[in-house]
């Protein structure tokens, strides 16, 4: 059997914003500076760097601003931040990003949870977020939250899922995430989503998949045999919302660039230079992170 694999992938890293956001130490804006820098110097070139939601309710992201205020301009690279409502939207434009993440979970609950909308509340104000967006000229990324299940309502029916993929792109977003928020997605429905979904979208779509239950380079190999080129990782395989119950990490930046470069796809990413980004915050956090490679020194 020959694999259909593309010559290349575009990691976007999620680290600071994702990985960081369910840790009960407060990073230093100084110390997420000093990784911003050492992640462009090992080739990364879209970083998410932050959240603009309510710092009481996530405190690690109540620097947002101040983080974004001593951002390294760097030719070619990209800062991105996630908003969940036109508040968020119009402070990530006010930061100077170049791109805003709309956040919509596809589960009610966990919208109601993360949001504090209902999701028929958080698709009502999708149109009035890429509004605002544009008035800020920042380009906007749609990202469907829990579209490969839900921690609180399980199976989530993959025509609802369709129905915000169709929404979404009607209002003329810029790129398409399809998120596996709690970690239960397989390789089978992985191919299933992609068979339903990649036929509707004209856009860029990227991957964002967590490893909760071990799956999460099964469900990347999947995905690169349907021409996906687009993953969010993050370094030592940090992560997890903060309001899913048992969501683990991220799929690890290092992790994820190694296994790409032994199937012959390039990132241009040096992951041993990722990895030691890990051991730093491994050392803050004063605990060992789910991603294997940074181990080896």
């Amino acid at each position: 059997m020959t694999l259909r694999l593309p010559a290349q992938v575009d990691i976007i890293e999620v680290g600071l914003r994702d990985g960081l956001q369910n840790e009960a130490i407060i990073i230093p804006t100084a110390t997420k500076i000093a990784l911003i820098h050492r992640l462009i110097a090992a080739g990364v070139r879209h970083i998410q760097v932050a959240s603009f939601v309510n710092p009481r309710r996530v405190p690690q992201m109540a620097d947002a601003e101040s983080l974004c205020a001593e951002l390294p301009r760097s030719p070619g690279v990209i800062y991105s931040g996630l908003a969940l409502n036109v508040r968020g939207v119009e402070r990530a434009g006010a930061a100077g990003l170049m791109q805003v993440d709309i956040g919509i979970s596809a589960s009610d609950t966990h919208s109601r949870k993360n949001a504090g909308l209902s999701l028929t509340e958080a698709l009502d104000q999708v149109a009035a977020m890429v509004s605002a967006a544009r008035a800020h000229g920042l380009a906007v990324r749609a990202g469907v939250q829990c579209a490969f299940g839900c921690a609180y309502e399980g199976n989530i029916p993959l025509d609802r899922v369709v129905r915000i993929v169709d929404y979404v792109l009607s209002l003329g977003v810029d790129e398409l995430a399809l998120a596996d928020s709690t970690g239960m997605a397989n390789p089978r429905q992985v191919a299933h989503m992609l068979d339903t979904v990649l036929p509707r979208v004209h856009v860029p779509l990227t991957l964002h998949l967590h490893d909760t239950r071990g799956m999460g380079l099964a469900n990347v190999l999947m995905a690169l045999q349907y021409g996906v080129t687009r993953f969010d990782t993050a370094f030592g395989g940090l992560g997890g919302c903060p309001f899913i119950a048992g969501a683990a990490g991220n799929i690890a930046t290092e992790d994820t660039v190694y296994m790409l470069e032994q199937v012959g796809i390039a990132t241009a990413i040096d992951w041993r230079k990722v990895a030691e980004c890990s051991r730093i915050i491994s050392a803050c956090l004063a605990r060992d992170l789910p991603g294997k490679l940074y181990r080896l020194q």
